[in-house]
């Protein structure tokens, strides 16, 4: 273990998360406040796994782009002139600038603003202006394929756009297939490829005052819903919901009562295969490290947590409907009405984090405990990090 590690966390706080739920506690409070943990936890734990760095369907049109600045990273999605969408380093090969600093269609090439190298929109390298003295665009001596934009590994999924930085994570189809299989009791075998967005009023972003982390643990949990969510909680009570633990990544919650079409008068188009016995069912579930996803039987949402810096997070939510019917405009209001109804529930959870957050900063708290019955789901996703914690921490 290197002493640098050794100086963020003691893996000695990190072990005791890892005890029984009765005897665990929480994650220290450097964990949270600690930029220089939140840099290590880049690359050290979300960096070794797939996480979400944004929607495709924000790339609105081939030949758009859009860049990402993920933890402090400088990341380019592309979408080609056929369609495809990558990832890779939104950086200029030559001197390391910069590339692209806003959304927008990109006509013919992708030009650095320092020294005009240009590149298309696979990544290749195709064009070094006086690369080889005043007006020699060309050079023998320099090999242009070997010096494109850097790609990163990627994966499309539910339309979030997924990348594993150290490239050598297990592949997405594996990762992502325990959740998949779970959820084809409700979607059908061909659930995902009815969703639908609508880009006009169909998301949600939230800023908030804390540890992205908090977010994933707000969500893992019905424990608070009396409290935070009262209106919710008129209909789909505490007791109405149940946990969910799935293989290592996955956890949250499902609800049997949830009935947003009757409290909302909302009716729009289900999912064709959704078991009519469960049409009030709801399942709310985090993918670690940075997803929360949620499914009712006509309409599911995908929330990218984007963790900005060790105490401040933005929330991005995109909202999903079920089949080309329900983009018709007789259900405008039902959308409205949806995305409303999740715009105030997300909004009472930001005091709930932002008072968390500040919390982390006091030597009172060590971490917290858990309820061994309500917290099952936050003590899995915190299990989760501190597995990955200890095996970077002891490397």
């Amino acid at each position: 273990m290197s002493n640098v590690n050794q100086t963020i966390i003691p893996v000695k706080q990190v072990e005791n998360v890892l005890n029984p739920i009765v005897e665990a506690s929480g994650m220290p409070n450097a964990c949270y406040t600690s930029q220089e943990y939140f840099a290590f936890e880049r690359d050290q734990v979300i960096g070794k796994t797939w996480a979400c760095i944004g929607f495709a369907s924000d790339l609105v049109k081939n030949g758009y782009v859009q860049p990402v600045n993920f933890m402090d990273l400088p990341l380019l999605m592309m979408r080609n002139k056929e369609g495809e969408v990558q990832v890779f380093h939104n950086v200029c090969s030559h001197r390391g600038m910069q590339l692209v600093h806003e959304a927008g269609e990109v006509q013919g090439m992708i030009r650095c603003p320092y020294h005009s190298w240009t590149y298309d929109l696979n990544g290749n390298l195709k064009g070094t202006p006086h690369i080889g003295g005043i007006a020699k665009h060309k050079d023998d001596r320099f090999k242009c394929e070997k010096h494109g934009l850097k790609a990163l590994r990627s994966a499309i999924w539910m339309d979030m756009v997924f990348v594993n930085l150290s490239g050598d994570a297990a592949s997405f189809e594996e990762h992502i297939a325990p959740l998949e299989k779970r959820w084809k009791g409700f979607l059908g075998e061909d659930g995902l490829g009815l969703l639908r967005r609508v880009n006009m009023g169909g998301h949600l972003e939230i800023e908030v005052a804390s540890n992205w982390k908090l977010t994933v643990e707000n969500y893992c949990e019905a424990y608070h819903l009396p409290w935070v969510h009262p209106s919710l909680n008129s209909y789909s009570k505490l007791e109405d919901h149940y946990n969910i633990m799935l293989e290592d990544r996955f956890s949250g919650q499902g609800s049997t009562a949830y009935n947003l079409s009757d409290t909302a008068g909302t009716h729009l188009p289900k999912f064709p295969s959704w078991p009519s016995d469960k049409l009030r069912h709801a399942e709310y579930i985090s993918l670690f490290p940075n997803v929360l996803l949620g499914i009712q039987a006509d309409h599911a949402f995908a929330m990218m947590i984007d963790p900005i810096h060790a105490e401040k997070t933005i929330e991005n939510l995109r909202l999903y409907y079920v089949g080309d019917e329900a983009l018709k405009d007789e259900y405008a209001a039902c959308r409205t009405a949806t995305l409303e109804s999740w715009r105030v529930v997300f909004s009472e959870d930001i005091g709930a984090v932002e008072g968390m957050q500040k919390g982390r900063h006091s030597p009172g708290f060590g971490g917290g405990v858990f309820s061994p019955e309500m917290d099952l789901p936050t003590h899995f996703f915190q299990k989760w990090l501190a597995t990955q914690t200890k095996t970077a921490l002891e490397a």
